[in-house]
């Protein structure tokens, strides 16, 4: 397609986000749930929907769902209803889902996004309204049946709507990040995708440039990857601007994403409009929201990845791409608070964290939570390497790995015991400079006759006398003295 077929058009996104809650319980009954667990071993008459049971609201999905409203901004609704959303569905054994409808407990409020090549930009929330999971439809283990499995049946459920402020695949993509970093950092989900703890469906209509009302709107489903729902908005933009062009029509339907051919295809077409017969759920007692309780949840939250992004740029100094490394995860990030508190500057506790600790976790495939050095440990052979009395190298190769192996040990105390100190004294390097240069006096030739290249050589020379202890800027410093003299 032609880029001026495409750039007439842009596209309008909005995305529908369910984020599955860590709490120990389901969302209406004392069930647990635990991922992988053997099918429907975690149901209860409650979950099941027999007749006579009653559901009971889990406190802890209140306070994730006030504490993701506070994090992205959000009105905090005082007064919140519970609705049943009625529909038939063959893995929803009520046949309706607890929701709610008419009070969201979120509203407003905004996630921002950015990357290296696009400016800041904040993607506006509909509403962040609770909610409970269905069961699971499982199609590939019998050739002739659907089999059921009610496990996740009743999981509690945070919906996170956006505005149609997207126009791009990449902008999702960004956005989709950020969600997950935040529940992370919240401790409200692990956020990943794989296993279905982060759930999101496409919205996207195209439009010609320029005109405000919003064109037809298709749903995309059965997207499994951050990647896959890039690739799928990509797609169907691409699609849908080459059905307008050649003077066809765009209908509401539902599509879905085939990730091994990169396109989506029709499910189902879909009317302007569903009819849930909401109602309020009559079994469930509404919750109040009060203003000390949204403070007391404030005055618990912790650093937010976009404020720490900020604060290390502007007041430390960092550049955008070492403070976004950074917040990648809660756990570096707060490791790297800990080096902050141990007065360790700022750059370097940095360029550690991302080189040798980042390394060494990658060599094991260990995640950030599996580090087990303590950060004064740390911060304590940063600053061994920043008075010069450990050279980065030995502090790097040796001291370290030493180190992680006796986390509690003093640095220093390893440095001294394995000879890693490092040889400051001008009158002991001088010994070993002069010694070195003596050793090759055709080559101090050449050196004073243009040759600099040299130089590698006699540091070398000095490195190997010196058993490694020589501090390299000193002695680089001692032998220039020595050969210009």
């Amino acid at each position: 397609m032609s880029e001026a077929v495409v750039t007439a058009y842009e596209a309008v996104i909005g995305l529908e986000v369910h984020v599955q809650m860590n709490t120990r319980s389901k969302a209406y009954s004392s069930d647990g749930y635990d991922y992988g667990a053997a099918p429907n071993s975690q149901v209860s008459p409650i979950t099941l929907g027999h007749p006579g049971t009653l559901p009971k609201a889990n406190s802890a999905v209140v306070r994730n769902a006030v504490r993701l409203g506070l994090a992205c901004g959000c009105q905090i609704r005082e007064y919140n209803a519970y609705a049943r959303k009625n529909y038939f569905y063959p893995d929803l054994p009520k046949g309706y889902q607890i929701t709610q409808d008419e009070t969201p407990i979120c509203t407003g409020g905004g996630v921002w996004i950015s990357s290296e090549t696009m400016a800041p930009k904040m993607i506006g929330l509909t509403r962040i309204h609770m909610e409970e999971d269905t069961g699971k439809s499982i199609h590939d283990l019998d050739p002739f049946h659907t089999l059921l499995d009610l496990n996740r049946a009743g999981v509690p459920l945070l919906e996170i709507v956006s505005e149609p402020d997207f126009r791009s695949g990449e902008e999702a993509y960004l956005y989709l990040q950020e969600i997950r970093k935040l529940v992370r950092y919240l401790d409200i989900s692990d956020g990943n995708m794989e296993e279905g703890s982060l759930r999101c469906d496409v919205n996207i209509s195209i439009r010609p440039v320029g005109r405000e009302k919003f064109g037809t709107k298709i749903e995309v489903k059965n997207l499994n990857s951050f990647r896959n729902v890039q690739r799928a908005i990509d797609y169907e933009y691409e699609r849908q601007c080459a059905v307008l062009n050649s003077g066809g029509q765009l209908f509401q339907e539902t599509r879905t994403f085939d990730a091994t051919k990169g396109s989506t295809t029709a499910m189902r077409s879909k009317e302007d409009a569903n009819d849930y017969r909401y109602f309020i759920e009559p079994d469930l007692a509404p919750v109040r929201v009060t203003e000390s309780f949204k403070a007391s949840i404030a005055a618990s939250m912790p650093p937010l990845p976009q404020a720490l992004v900020k604060r290390y740029q502007e007041e430390l100094g960092l550049s955008r791409y070492d403070a976004q490394l950074l917040t990648e995860s809660k756990e570096t990030a707060l490791y790297y608070e800990a080096l902050l508190a141990t007065g360790c500057p700022a750059k370097s506790g940095a360029n550690w964290l991302m080189g040798p600790v980042q390394a060494w976790l990658n060599e094991r495939a260990l995640d950030w939570n599996q580090w087990a050095m303590p950060a004064a440990s740390l911060a304590k052979l940063i600053h061994l390497v920043e008075s010069n009395t450990v050279s980065f190298s030995a502090a790097a190769q040796q001291l370290f790995p030493l180190l992680i192996a006796a986390p509690d040990s003093d640095p220093k105390a390893l440095a001294e015991t394995h000879g890693l100190l490092q040889e400051s004294d001008e009158d002991a390097l001088l010994a070993h400079v002069d010694a070195a240069l003596a050793a090759f006096p055709d080559k101090v030739e050449e050196y004073k006759a243009g040759k600099k290249g040299l130089m590698g050589l006699f540091m070398g020379e000095v490195m190997k006398r010196s058993r490694g202890a020589a501090d390299p800027k000193v002695t680089s410093r001692l032998i220039q003295q020595r050969l210009e003299s």
